[in-house]
């Protein structure tokens, strides 16, 4: 019998997900295709973002049509980390003479060479690959054969860079992903699933291009998230209220007791009044993700993780069209820091060659910047 394991957050499932398990079944001549949500993935330093008995019930929605899959709860009765060399293990001992694969992303391939126990994996199983958004590496069987004395069976298919982290932000949003099957978005809207209660009415005080400028931002800001260290959720919040005070005149209920601060340019005033509504109208508690607010437009001395990371996508969402900018989203990818003095030496020169008001904070965060960056 020939039996894939298919792991994953499954953060939610989507269509790439059903498109990769086909091709697995028809490349490979399976019998049966696992499919098995973690508990925590152990590359996901912040976990997932639906608790598992969600993921599951998605799981088995998704896959339900499909006579070569089994949804299984493996992982997430095992808790903790989960771990591919003791689920290869366990499913060996359950499928003994059966021929086990264990199939994974081009992604997820790369990475292969640092997940924990990788020869006990293949002990048990072989590594079965797809693309995803981009075709194998080719020297990686090379490179395999040489570290484990064992290739990996590459499934002739490449499918599209479909992201979950760009569908929770959409859901987020209330937009309509295209990569989710009806059952899945139905039970997701169902069970309030990947929604935050106040980023909606926060949406609501921006103009229509406004709301969309605030989506690129928030896909930008949680692409780049945890990498940084940053969890997804503070990105995610941060970026959506971020320009929550944009159209807010300064005379509307929201804004009573607001008292700005002094010499505040009035390009710039909405990043305070936007921190204070957040705070006083839709209930933000989390200090980190205000400050984020409160400097997104001029930045500041001493700059967090997360403001340096809203400032930036702000900055540089994909509809943003002047001199450097793509020079400065390469530079966002490779070095942030970097990215961030250069962005702030470039709002400085702008200003002061068009004649436009120079806030205090500004020339204040580049040399904060400058001085980061050196030590």
């Amino acid at each position: 019998m020939k039996i894939a394991l298919f792991g994953g957050s499954f953060d939610p499932v989507h269509s790439e997900h059903i498109r990769m398990a086909q091709a697995a079944v028809s490349a490979l001549g399976l019998d049966k295709l696992i499919v098995m949500p973690s508990y925590q993935a152990p590359h996901k330093a912040f976990g997932a973002h639906a608790e598992g008995k969600y993921r599951l019930e998605m799981c088995k929605i998704a896959f339900g049509k499909h006579d070569f899959a089994e949804v299984s709860d493996y992982e997430l009765k095992a808790g903790g980390t989960s771990y591919t060399y003791l689920t290869c293990r366990a499913f060996a001992e359950k499928y003994p003479g059966s021929e086990l694969f264990f199939l994974v992303g081009a992604d997820m391939l790369s990475d292969f060479f640092t997940w924990k126990a990788p020869d006990d994996i293949l002990a048990h199983a072989t590594i079965a690959a797809c693309g995803r958004g981009e075709a194998l590496d080719p020297h990686l069987h090379e490179m395999f054969l040489a570290r484990f004395g064992k290739d990996f069976a590459e499934i002739p298919f490449t499918g599209e860079a479909v992201s979950s982290t760009e569908i929770r932000v959409a859901l987020a949003f209330g937009k309509r992903p295209n990569a989710l099957c009806d059952g899945v978005y139905d039970y997701i809207r169902t069970h309030g699933l990947y929604a935050y209660p106040a980023i909606a009415p926060a949406l609501a005080l921006e103009t229509e291009a406004r709301r969309e400028h605030s989506f690129r931002v928030a896909k930008l800001a949680c692409r780049r998230a945890r990498s940084l260290g940053i969890g997804e959720e503070k990105a995610l919040l941060a970026a959506a209220l971020h320009d929550c005070a944009k159209s807010v005149p300064a005379e509307s209920p929201y804004l009573a007791g607001f008292t700005p601060p002094d010499e505040v340019p009035a390009p710039v005033l909405h990043q305070y009044t936007g921190a204070y509504i957040a705070e006083h109208t839709f209930g933000i508690r989390d200090e980190e993700i205000l400050d984020a607010i409160r400097y997104h437009a001029s930045g500041r001395e001493d700059m967090t993780p997360l403001g340096k990371l809203i400032y930036l996508s702000d900055l540089l969402e994909e509809e943003r069209r002047f001199p450097m900018v793509e020079y400065l989203r390469d530079l966002f990818w490779q070095d942030p820091d970097r990215c961030l003095e250069e962005s702030l030496r470039y709002q400085l020169d702008y200003l002061q060659k068009t004649g436009g008001p120079v806030y205090w904070r500004s020339a204040a965060a580049y040399e904060w910047a400058k001085a980061h960056l050196k030590q």
